[in-house]
């Protein structure tokens, strides 16, 4: 009997050992206590493992500028990296996915293994339905006259704004989405592929019922053209072309996209069974 009880423990702390650290980011206009919850049911389901909940930029400063989030996103992922060389894993919910996304594609080495995309805006965002609190009278034909201004681009959502009307503008004004995706070459294009390619997974959660992401399929890098019909991740030239490395991270089966119904856009990081079955499992 006690040789079996130690077998268990000696399984049980074998387990324990090889979940790796997680790192949550919450969505725009929250904070960290929004992902609590969530932080609570991972340490539950996976004791002792470590959970970082960032607390930066939370509710209305989490309007600040894109480049500006990142910079510190960046910062916080490198003194947690250091911290646990083995390698951590990254949940981004919302916003936070995206600018998590740019803070890893900044990051000039990092050892994140797998990320995990919970609904977020990766390609843009063209729709203004959790606009209203802030911009009561803001309508999507008719915001790029706000987002793609000097105003505008102070803020993220501006920043992440992709007008499928207005791609000359989006193009010409947008100081962070464009260059994050490598739409637009700049210096870091090169350095911005290879983070994403050094994943081990990279996980991309979204779904039809979400009514916020607009188009949902942004959660995928999907995206509108011009005549608003929506153009999937495997035809769109951000894919065709590599300019990031998803084609390469699919390739080597290293890109999961996870297309979950009924679940709405403020309930991801809450909904146990999203998270049982489709964030506990890339937690190891």
């Amino acid at each position: 009997m006690k040789a079996l009880i130690r077998i268990w423990l000696l399984l049980y702390v074998s387990v324990v050992e090889a979940f790796m650290p997680v790192v949550l980011f919450h969505g725009v206009l929250s904070g960290s206590e929004s992902m609590a919850s969530l932080k609570r049911y991972i340490e539950i389901r996976h004791p002792g493992t470590k959970v970082y909940n960032c607390d930066l930029y939370s509710n209305w400063n989490s309007l600040e500028a894109a480049w500006k989030q990142v910079v510190e996103y960046r910062d916080y992922l490198n003194i947690i990296s250091k911290k646990h060389p083995e390698g951590i894993i990254v949940l981004g919910y919302s916003q936070g996915g995206l600018l998590a996304r740019a803070a890893i594609q900044s990051m000039h080495e990092h050892n994140v293994r797998t990320f995990i995309s919970l609904s977020s805006p990766q390609a843009g965002q063209y729709g203004t339905s959790f606009l209203h609190l802030i911009f009561p009278d803001l309508a999507a034909k008719t915001a790029y006259e706000l987002f793609y201004s000097k105003v505008g681009q102070h803020t993220s959502v501006g920043n992440y704004w992709n007008d499928p009307h207005k791609q000359d503008m989006y193009l010409k004004f947008s100081v962070f989405l464009p260059y994050i995706n490598n739409e637009i070459i700049s210096g870091n294009s090169t350095d911005f592929k290879a983070a994403l390619t050094s994943l081990d997974k990279f996980i991309l959660i979204g779904g039809p019922n979400d009514g916020v992401i607009t188009p949902w399929q942004s959660s995928h890098f999907g995206y509108y053209n011009d005549s608003l019909d929506v153009i999937p991740l495997n035809e769109r030239k951000i894919y065709t072309s590599d300019d990031i490395g998803l084609k390469t991270l699919a390739d080597h089966g290293k890109l999961i996209i996870i297309v979950k119904p009924f679940v709405h856009h403020l309930t991801w990081h809450t909904n146990k069974r999203v998270i049982n079955e489709v964030i506990l499992p890339y937690l190891i």
